[in-house]
């Protein structure tokens, strides 16, 4: 999700009436989940109420999340020459396995599947069977309006046990709730929510789950006071699809770093954001119900959760690198000639994509595989499978 402006923690937008009454009654609930937890309510658990409890969360709620009206813009809603791009090697996944079926997860507002399918279409590669894993109600029916004229594609609450062929995550890692982890004065403790005076405030108690406490351990800086976030949920999430791909690969985009990166000494506050109309902020209490919250992605963890899956890494590279790999100047080319206003449209989204001062650098894209022998073209220009184990 990339915010249109720099991020700042003044100056949001106002929201407007009908939904500061809807981030009231969210406020409401975040309330009532801190008390009945004894005064104390774990970030995890914060965030997942403020983003999925049912009618009330910001991905449960009937409100725009993409696009000009929304909070954020994603590559595929930025151009169709993303998944245009994508098609190159999710088409060499499915002629690898057996089945040739697709999963995606979270697909947003279908964009990325209309566009995936419809250049696979045009290069006459067989896709019988389109699966999205959708638990919002309301993204899933945007989704429909797009798709649902398209036997193949199907919507699932859970994700199916067995998958032969492709698996996609587009951004869906930075919005699973993570830990939030800190060590002060040698002391390590989980980060949560409280209420002083009625607002929400951060606040800390020992850490007790000795899982985290041994990846905090080992992830962290050695030495000094810091802050940052463990996310077991997605890495389980990853680890739960691995094993469930009985033959093809996953691909996962989103944004973040490899490990040493990821627990840099300087990044030493964590990387959670709020994002609200196309501002980003570090205040993850602001408007609750009404703001996505992420964290940036830990791509060392993802890559070893699905080696626990039985998957291989097949290849890590920044989404630059990928996506001029696998020929998204070509596929420019396709709109038609330099100069043409189409040409200029997509000239600048596709700027957008790849520069380092936009999505370039700090998106990545992970591919992972069980024993296929697959030609990616999204690495030709390098891998850099290798920084993953830093």
């Amino acid at each position: 999700m990339q915010p249109k402006v720099q991020p700042t923690a003044t100056g949001l937008p106002d929201p407007g009436t009908d939904a500061r009454e809807h981030s009231a009654k969210v406020a409401a609930a975040l309330r009532e989940a801190i008390v009945a937890a004894g005064g104390f309510l774990p970030f995890a658990q914060w965030m997942d109420i403020a983003l999925y409890a049912p009618g009330l969360g910001y991905y449960a709620a009937g409100t725009q999340k993409f696009g000009e009206a929304g909070d954020f813009v994603t590559a595929p809603e930025m151009t169709p020459l993303f998944a245009r791009t994508v098609a190159a090697d999710v088409a060499a996944v499915l002629a690898a396995s057996a089945s040739r079926e697709i999963v995606e997860w979270g697909a947003g507002s279908g964009q990325f599947a209309a566009d995936l399918l419809a250049m696979l279409d045009s290069q006459h590669v067989d896709v019988p069977h389109y699966s999205i894993v959708e638990t919002s109600a309301t993204l899933r029916e945007r989704q429909r309006e797009r798709l649902g004229g398209d036997a193949r594609v199907t919507w699932l609450d859970a994700p199916p046990a067995r998958v032969s062929g492709a698996i996609v995550m587009n951004e869906v890692l930075d919005a699973v709730p993570p830990m939030a982890i800190a060590r002060a004065g040698g002391e390590w403790l989980e980060r949560g929510v409280a209420l002083h005076a009625g607002d929400f405030a951060w606040a800390t108690r020992p850490l007790a789950d000795g899982a985290v406490l041994a990846c905090a351990e080992a992830r962290f800086p050695v030495h000094g006071d810091y802050a940052s976030e463990i996310n077991p949920a997605a890495e389980a999430l990853v680890e739960q699809c691995a094993a469930s791909l009985a033959d093809g690969a996953m691909l996962v985009f989103d944004y973040g770093f490899a490990r040493s990166a990821y627990y840099h000494p300087q990044r030493d506050q964590g990387t959670l954001m709020a994002h609200y109309r196309h501002r980003a902020t570090p205040d993850v209490f602001i408007w609750p119900g009404l703001a996505d919250i992420t964290a940036h992605v830990d791509f060392s963890a993802v890559a070893q959760a699905a080696e626990r899956g039985g998957l291989q890494v097949a290849g890590f590279t920044s989404q630059a690198a990928y996506l001029l790999g696998a020929g998204i100047l070509d596929r420019l080319m396709d709109v038609g000639e330099p100069g043409s206003i189409a040409f200029i449209r997509e000239s600048a989204a596709v700027q957008k994509l790849v520069s380092p001062a936009e999505m370039g650098e700090l998106f990545k894209v992970l591919a992972l595989s069980r024993d296929a022998d697959i030609t990616w073209r999204g690495f030709a220009l390098g891998d850099k499978s290798p920084t993953l184990r830093g």
